[in-house]
């Protein structure tokens, strides 16, 4: 798996292991327990200058190759979920959008503080009422002077309360997708309220908001994009964090094998290791195999990436099977570790609780399943 990767790739794994394995994994269980923010890990985030690695250089960010990014997410994915979640929201969906999308002036107001850490990215689509179905969201935007006045609420936001700038969709028109904008909104705006949620089942640590908008306003720069493109921004970021979030999958399903091996090695029952038993070797190479498959995925996305060609489907294969991947990766490290699997001495009922809500977010399983059904009959299931 290795011969493909340039020395330069090689060194961001390793120099990015090495640091999460030092900093990372140590609090993860201890802030997990305690629903703390890894703030130690935001932290070297922002001093190792990882959370611009993918911004252009020019806005002073890495600059770094798609393959380079999906090695790093796959080890922050295989440190702590919470802490990977941070960078994927942050670059995959906002950062990455705004590069994209962004007129030369947001580019330069935004892109350069994002590269540093100082501002942090959230993606605010889901409502309470609308999460597979985007097109039919609520929030309004509508013409205020020169600028726009924006309602409405959205809910299960990663970053919600941390961040410095919000990438809102909300209707400027009518009914439907082409009625959605993109906005880029500061989040110290007047009316603009994030309000923590708790108790998740997963990711317990991570920051997780419900965002209120009460007539929040902002000029004519905040429209990113064209007016009316709101979804279809929407979409090419998801293209690119559904890519991250693969990574991050592959990385926890590694995180839980490497966890299968080293207990069932150490684990002694009938005079033996357990790892010499069948049924017991059954469920590391079952899990050997689908974490091999699932990094060859996303390592296809890195490529198309390089060399500028369209992901959406890519994407939406790697996210599906890498998020259940990672779901069968935990219960069978939870399995082979047998009673201690279901407390919390050992990480995985973390990463159990972790990985399920990565078949939910950013499309779920079975929303995926009907996009690469559409994309490969050119039938829509959807209405």
């Amino acid at each position: 798996m290795d011969l493909t990767l340039s020395p330069e790739q090689q060194a961001v794994r390793t120099a990015a292991r090495a640091w999460v394995d030092e900093v990372v994994v140590p609090r993860a269980l201890a802030n997990d327990r305690e629903e703390r923010f890894p703030q130690e890990a935001l932290d070297g985030l922002r001093s190792g200058g990882w959370l611009g690695m993918s911004i252009p250089a020019a806005y002073g960010g890495g600059g770094a190759d798609p393959l380079s990014y999906a090695l790093f997410i796959e080890e922050l994915g295989r440190g702590d979920g919470n802490v990977r979640s941070i960078v994927t929201v942050h670059l995959g969906l906002v950062a990455g959008s705004i590069a994209r999308w962004g007129t030369t002036e947001q580019k330069q107001r935004w892109l350069p503080v994002m590269a540093s850490g100082e501002a942090l990215g959230c993606f605010c689509l889901t409502e309470p009422d609308h999460g597979s179905d985007p097109a039919s969201l609520q929030s309004t935007a509508v013409r205020d002077g020169g600028g726009w006045r924006l309602n409405g609420r959205k809910i299960f936001i990663t970053n919600g309360g941390i961040a410095g700038v919000a990438m809102v969709m909300a209707r400027t028109g009518g009914p439907g997708a082409k009625g959605v904008s993109a906005f880029l909104v500061p989040t110290d705006a007047p009316g603009f309220e994030a309000t923590p949620i708790h108790g998740k089942l997963g990711l317990r640590s991570c920051d997780t908001a419900a965002i209120a908008l009460d007539d929040v306003r902002v000029g004519p720069d905040a429209l990113l994009g064209e007016e009316g493109t709101g979804i279809k921004v929407a979409l090419s970021a998801l293209d690119d964090g559904r890519f991250g979030l693969a990574a991050a999958c592959t990385g926890l399903a590694q995180a839980c094998l490497d966890q299968m091996v080293a207990y069932s090695k150490q684990r002694r029952q009938f005079g033996k290791p357990i790892a010499a038993f069948q049924l017991i070797q059954e469920l590391i190479a079952d899990t050997a195999v689908e974490v091999a498959a699932a990094r060859l995925l996303v390592w296809q996305i890195a490529d198309r990436k390089q060399q500028g060609l369209g992901h959406t489907l890519e994407s939406s294969m790697a996210k599906y099977f890498a998020s259940e991947t990672a779901v069968r990766a935990a219960n069978n490290a939870v399995q082979v570790h047998g009673g201690y699997g279901y407390i919390d001495e050992f990480p995985v009922g973390k990463f159990l609780r972790d990985a399920r809500v990565t078949t939910l977010y950013e499309g779920t399983s079975q929303i995926q399943k009907l996009l690469i059904g559409r994309a490969l009959t050119g039938e829509s299931a959807f209405l």
